[in-house]
């Protein structure tokens, strides 16, 4: 009797290993990389849209989440190694860890992630189509509204621009300015950086020479956006940047651009499909185009310290104001 019951204990036993074996191999394992850049608000942000789109939608996503501290091969290295874990999709958040993916991964769908423009990246071939394995999401910002808003809270004669001349979407985004610049008149003075830590000092250099600063989606300079804000203040210099997120927290006169949050829950939906089995070369990069996926943020306190007005009407098209050290969030 007691051998029978011993026996039935393991049957019970080896039945119920067995079932549990079975209900694991019965969730779906979907390993996704996810590298940016750099680590700043705007990027972070982003990220964070990726994975709390795909966390909703995809079950038994797990993701591997990687930052390659504005080194090229940093980035490098990221993408061998999501090859070498054989990533179900790898998402790039920037153009440079994009490229880095898109060269290294042939074999599994590259999903970029606010790359201001793709083609020029080498991407995609064109717009209204994905690479063999390549598709995304760009963040082509309104330069030219960006400038005019400067020009609005400031008469600009002489205009600052600060980017990484390493950065392909920053270059793109310095051909703008310099259209803008002389279809308007305004004389630019440019500096180019190479890494953070040369950001503050390449703003300082040409401080007393501008009448207002820009900042376009430059993730090298916006790595170290606080030190601009600061060196802008000190020299009472208006700073417009085009990352309205940090521009909540960091002293920025005004910002004008895209909610990156938004932006990466897009992001991830494209994300999502490709998994779903959609081939990214039938889907065409996504350019933002809803008035909720915009932002416009603009500091008060930033304007009385550079003793600058805001006129109504473009207050009343904020979606965020900063007074008194407080955020005051606007229905759009």
């Amino acid at each position: 009797m007691k051998l029978k019951t011993a026996l039935r204990a393991v049957v019970a036993t080896g039945l119920t290993a067995a079932l549990a074996a079975l209900s694991t191999a019965a969730i779906p394992d979907v390993p996704v990389g996810i590298a940016k850049f750099v680590s700043h608000p705007a990027l972070d942000d982003l990220e964070r849209g990726v994975v709390d789109e795909l966390t909703a939608t995809v079950p038994g996503v797990r993701f591997d989440l990687q930052n390659a501290n504005a080194d090229m091969a940093t980035a490098a290295q990221i993408a061998r190694k999501f090859k070498s874990d054989k990533v179900r999709a790898a998402v790039g958040i920037a153009t440079p860890t994009a490229q880095a993916l898109a060269s290294a991964i042939r074999d599994a769908p590259v999903v970029f992630c606010a790359v201001t423009d793709p083609v020029a990246a080498g991407l995609v071939s064109s717009y209204s189509g994905g690479g063999k394995n390549v598709t995304g999401t760009s963040d082509m910002t309104p330069v030219e509204a960006q400038l005019d808003l400067l020009s609005s809270l400031k008469p600009i004669r002489r205009l600052g621009h600060v980017y990484n001349a390493g950065e392909a979407n920053s270059v793109k985004l310095a051909e703008l300015v310099r259209d803008y610049c002389g279809r308007k008149g305004i004389a630019l003075i440019e500096a180019t950086v190479v890494n953070s830590s040369e950001v503050r000092a390449a703003v300082l250099a040409i401080a007393d020479r501008i009448d207002g600063l820009y900042l376009g989606n430059d993730n090298t300079v916006f790595s170290a956006v606080n030190a601009v804000a600061e060196a802008c203040l000190q020299k009472r210099v208006p700073l417009v940047t085009a990352d309205p997120t940090s521009a909540e927290t960091v002293p920025v006169l005004a910002a004008l651009g895209f909610d990156y949050y938004r932006m990466g829950r897009a992001t991830g939906r494209i994300v999502a499909r490709v998994l779903r089995g959609e081939a990214p070369g039938s889907i065409p990069t996504y350019f933002p185009s809803e008035p909720a996926e915009n932002s416009l943020v603009i500091n008060l306190d930033v304007a009385a310290r550079l003793g600058l007005s805001v006129p109504p009407e473009t207050l009343a098209q904020a979606t965020a104001v900063v007074s008194g050290g407080s955020v005051e969030r606007r229905d759009r």
